[in-house]
């Protein structure tokens, strides 16, 4: 089954807990603390794989989930790290996380962090000073990222077969390849893209057919433009007419309706280099069309073959060939050769709103740090509030209105507001 759109949930591992340990050995009255640092969550990543064809794979499953950090222990040892997940794509991914452009992955091997997991917490260990020499400080891993990450896949192949439906594109991809596509004697035959490989005079280069298109395609009809992104990365096209016609139209016309589609769907594929061929020459009374479409084609290349019997396919492939060496137009929306610039803006360290008797504070550090907090150890708790007081929340909750004993939540923590 061939797939090239699927959106999947990834979740990085979380971060493992601190340890809070204090040295106990005969002879040593102040040992001290020696609580290990929790590991890191494990990341994920995506990486190019040249036996992957589909996103199949991916469909099965809804979700992705990294290993989780271990926890820090005694004697200052540090947690293990979380497994890393890497999952294998199609050549041709792009990737969008959370709704933006994030990654296009062309290259065999090329491997594309897109979750990172969550750091570890940190032991008592590390929350010793000259001041406070055993503390009872520890803090939670950290979460690991999150994130809604839609995949769409565009076939990278040096040879896009369009036109109508039932012109010999499947025939023809059987012929000049191994490829097996389905092929029937009515339209809509291939409702799938399928991929050939050419070898021919030791020249090796990939052919994409893509399912036939008819006259508003751009609306939606027939199979629509469903697959036509997977043209948009060939290096030229092949115009497959059916010199017998199609829909009660004479070949020409067909020929300006697939040209029309193609430019309502990218002006792009207008540009690219285009080989015309007229195709079924060996079917009886279709001689009167082909020099009909000859008037027409004055100042165009084009070859007549019958993908049946082979006539002038050699000519066609070493024509293939000799264009394949011009050099590739590119199209700068098509083509994503680097992800986009981050762009960093200026948040404030919280924000609260009041809904009915609670004030709900929200913000990325503060939902950091509410997650990281132990709150079943005093010291950790006590540095907790110091550090939203020192942020200045208990000032801004004042200032909108709190009062004693009213409610504060933060994530899924809920406090009563004491000045």
């Amino acid at each position: 089954m061939f797939i090239d759109k699927v959106s999947v949930l990834l979740t990085a591992g979380r971060g493992g807990d601190g340890c809070v340990s204090f040295r106990r050995e005969k002879y040593v009255p102040y040992g001290g603390p020696n609580g290990g640092n929790g590991g890191k969550g494990g990341d994920i990543y995506f990486e190019g794989d040249t036996h992957k064809t589909t996103l199949l794979d991916l469909s099965y499953r809804s979700k992705f989930d990294a290993g989780n950090g271990f926890k820090g222990s005694a004697n200052d040892k540090f947690g293990r790290y979380g497994e890393d997940l890497t999952i294998q794509v199609p050549l041709g991914t792009v990737v969008f996380k959370n709704g933006h452009l994030f990654a296009d992955i062309r290259i065999a091997g090329e491997k594309v962090l897109i979750v990172k997991g969550g750091r570890g917490g940190r032991g008592n260990a590390s929350f010793k000073t000259a001041r406070h020499t055993a503390p009872r400080i520890s803090e939670k891993g950290m979460p690991g990222e999150s994130a809604q990450v839609c995949l769409e896949l565009r076939l990278i192949a040096d040879v896009g077969l369009v036109g109508v439906p039932n012109a010999g594109k499947s025939t023809l991809l059987s012929q000049i390849s191994s490829a097996k596509p389905k092929i029937a004697d009515y339209p809509f035959t291939t409702l799938v893209p399928n991929l050939g490989v050419v070898n021919y005079n030791g020249k090796h280069f990939t052919v994409a057919d893509i399912p036939g298109i008819i006259e508003g395609a751009h609306k939606g009809k027939g199979l629509g433009f469903e697959f036509l992104r997977h043209v948009q990365r060939t290096k030229i096209l092949l115009h497959i007419v059916d010199v017998s016609g199609f829909d009660g139209k004479y070949p020409y016309e067909n020929y300006k309706i697939i040209n029309n589609e193609l430019k309502k769907h990218s002006k792009f594929l207008t540009k690219k280099h285009t080989i015309i061929v007229l195709n079924k020459t060996d079917l009886s009374d279709t001689q009167k069309n082909i020099n009909k479409i000859k008037k027409h084609l004055k100042s165009e290349k084009f070859f007549e073959i019958s993908a049946v019997t082979k006539k002038g396919i050699n000519i066609l492939l070493k024509e293939i060939v000799k264009m394949l060496e011009k050099p590739l137009v590119v199209d700068p929306d098509e083509y994503i050769e680097v992800i986009p610039v981050k762009k960093y803006i200026y948040e404030p360290e919280f924000e609260i709103k009041k809904e009915s008797h609670t004030y709900v504070v929200s913000g990325k550090k503060i939902e950091n740090l509410t997650q990281m907090t132990d709150f079943s150890e005093d010291d950790s708790l006590r540095r907790y509030q110091n550090i939203l007081k020192k942020m200045g929340l208990e000032f801004e909750l004042e200032k909108i209105g709190a009062k004693k004993g009213d409610t504060v939540r933060i994530c899924n923590f809920e406090f009563t507001f004491e000045k």
